[in-house]
């Protein structure tokens, strides 16, 4: 049970797909899960898809949106701002609590790597927010870049490439354009996991923006709500410590799990423990009604 829909944002008409549980009937209200893709990617990818089936098969309600500038939403193609997005989240969170369906105060965010960080962000500004989830997150932009680009040969590369987009900007009032992974490299056997339509040019402003973002900052205004970090250990992505600093920065109730076995895009893989565990969290922290 899917309903394509669209949601305001900032003048911007957001592409969404609305997953209802089966078994929904008219005058039902349940609690709802918005799942935000990664860096450059849309509502399509396995790591939403898959998340978001498995949240209406367990009985909530299941958005996945197309962030401004991706997949089928209005903005820019490939001009993606972490405060944009956070923006986006938030106008989705309304859209939602607007929703017949929908326990207006039952509200939770669920998201991956570059997601996982707009919504440990999201939660941490807007109380609306009532649990969670970041897959493979990070928590502080220019410590999380360090750690994709680990020479010294690399980083100063990468802080050149900042550079270069700057002093291009001034002389020219033009935007240098590159590559999606110049800014987060993704080794060749991953790199499947992308959407077909992921977004492969970013403005250096993309790089910026992530470089200054930083959820750490307001991941201790999140509890008493509920807050689960999940990683890859090891990450080919993401450096798993993100998490883990992450975590020391968050007050109860608030839990991290490092899994073996899975990569990046652990949602997409359907492993069972994953599955179980994410399952069982909901069920304690994000109860359905009935329970």
């Amino acid at each position: 049970m899917q309903e394509r829909v669209q949601i305001d944002s900032a003048g911007l008409k957001l592409s969404a797909v609305m997953h209802l549980p089966e078994g929904h009937q008219p005058g039902q209200k349940h609690p709802a899960i918005i799942v935000v893709h990664g860096f450059g990617a849309n509502k399509d990818a396995g790591n939403v898809t898959v998340p978001a089936s498995l949240y209406a098969q367990w009985g909530y309600i299941a958005l996945r949106v197309d962030m401004r500038g991706c997949g089928e939403s209005e903005g820019t193609p490939g001009h993606v701002l972490c405060t944009d997005q956070v923006e986006d989240v938030r106008n989705a969170i309304s859209y939602l609590a607007l929703r017949p369906e929908v326990m207006a105060d039952r509200i939770a965010l669920s998201g991956t790597s570059f997601g996982g960080a707009v919504v440990l962000y999201t939660a941490g500004v807007d109380t609306r927010v009532a649990a969670v989830i970041s897959a493979g997150g990070w928590g502080n932009g220019e410590r999380k870049l360090e750690g994709q680009h680990p020479t010294p040969g690399a980083w100063d590369k990468f802080k050149r490439m900042l550079e270069e987009g700057r002093e291009q900007k001034a002389k020219t009032g033009t935007t240098l354009m590159v590559h999606r992974f110049d800014i987060v490299p993704i080794p060749p056997h991953l790199r499947g996991g992308l959407p077909a339509t992921a977004v492969m040019q970013f403005p250096v402003d993309t790089a910026q923006s992530i470089f200054d973002f930083r959820p750490d900052d307001v991941i201790g205004n999140i509890a008493p709500r509920p807050v689960l970090f999940l990683h890859a250990a090891p990450d080919s992505v993401t450096p798993t410590s993100e998490s883990v600093a992450m975590f020391q920065r968050a007050k109860p109730p608030a839990e991290l799990h490092l899994f073996n076995g899975v990569d990046h895009f652990m949602l997409s893989e359907n492993n069972p423990r994953v599955n179980a565990l994410l399952q069982a969290w909901l069920g304690n922290y994000f109860p359905l009604p009935s329970a």
